[in-house]
């Protein structure tokens, strides 16, 4: 664990109250997340702007009229992410995808479920690789890990015990590329909590990728459920995507979520072991991916499942 520590014109939409137990209501082991007040919550969206975006993280922040609404959910393109609010104001850098963005915010208390959506478009590049890690617990630490193939592998679906990059909050770029984005939040860079952590590469080598999660809880907290959304080339006719989510129960334990294969001709696959059918050929997915356990013990030197 670390101890340093997703264009002109939007598309308002009216706040519209919903139900309680919509996304915006709850926080796993803790149940709902509801704020102290009796009136309609007010959500102002201040970022992103109108107008097209080119930049390759959009800032998105607000604020409630409820300040004891903590946290906020957001939700882009359909991945839902748990933010903290600051006397009821919230911010967060997300990477976007090419061409139509949609941003929901979600916040609820006593009187109900309020929500407020803007749509933007993107002139970016297209990532070709993106992985966002959460949780639905605060005050622990789910820590995103990413295992890339090296770029001068003569063959890029060798196990990537044999040659790796490992990037994460420790190594936040790749030699090729890669990118791993502190979880920032009102200017800390170490508060344990939901996340997200997150990864992009926009021209990741060929080959196989390894993502995990690892585990730290502080306190009285059990277990968390972490959720990894993958989007491959997103913003193309080739994307692909995946949600993926599983519970983190043993303190400093580590769970390979999901393999990913990068192919020529923008082709990308997901693998989820520990949801996924275990692959009955070797078409896609060689055998030491197969045969691989996604359930390992961290490393007692501190960088939880190693170098």
């Amino acid at each position: 664990m670390y101890k340093a520590i997703v264009p002109i014109g939007f598309l308002f939409l009216p706040i519209v109250a919903i139900t309680t137990d919509s996304l915006a209501g709850r926080l796993g082991q803790s149940g709902a997340i509801v704020g102290e007040g009796n009136d309609p919550i007010k959500i102002v969206l201040t970022s992103p702007r109108g107008g097209w975006s080119v930049d390759r993280m959009v800032k998105v922040s607000g604020s409630l009229s409820d300040p004891t609404v903590n946290p906020v959910t957001i939700s882009i393109n359909g991945d839902r992410y748990l933010i903290r609010t600051v006397n009821g104001e919230f911010q967060r850098k997300f990477p976007v995808c090419t061409g139509k963005n949609v941003i929901t915010v979600q916040a609820a208390n006593k009187n109900g479920t309020f929500k407020k959506e803007k749509t933007f478009f993107s002139k970016t590049e297209a990532v070709a690789l993106m992985a966002i890690l959460t949780s639905d617990t605060d005050n622990v630490y789910t820590d995103l890990h990413v295992y890339e193939p090296l770029t001068d592998l003569k063959d890029p679906l060798v196990n990537i015990e044999t040659g790796h990059e490992h990037v994460f909050w420790a190594q936040t770029q790749s030699k090729s590329g890669g990118n791993f984005y502190l979880n920032e939040q009102s200017g800390d860079f170490d508060q344990p909590g939901f996340g997200p952590y997150l990864y992009t590469h926009r021209s990741p080598p060929l080959g196989i990728y390894r993502i995990d999660a690892n585990y730290w809880p502080s306190g009285d907290k059990a277990h968390v459920l972490a959720t990894l959304n993958l989007a491959l080339f997103a913003g193309t006719p080739k994307e692909v995507r995946k949600s993926i989510r599983a519970p983190l129960v043993v303190p400093g334990e580590t769970l390979t979520l999901a393999f990913v294969r990068i192919d020529k001709n923008q082709m990308g696959y997901i693998y989820a072991p520990l949801r996924d059918p275990k692959p009955t050929t070797t078409h896609i997915w060689p055998q030491w991916v197969i045969d691989y356990k996604p359930r390992q013990k961290s490393n007692p030197g501190g960088f939880g499942e190693g170098d």
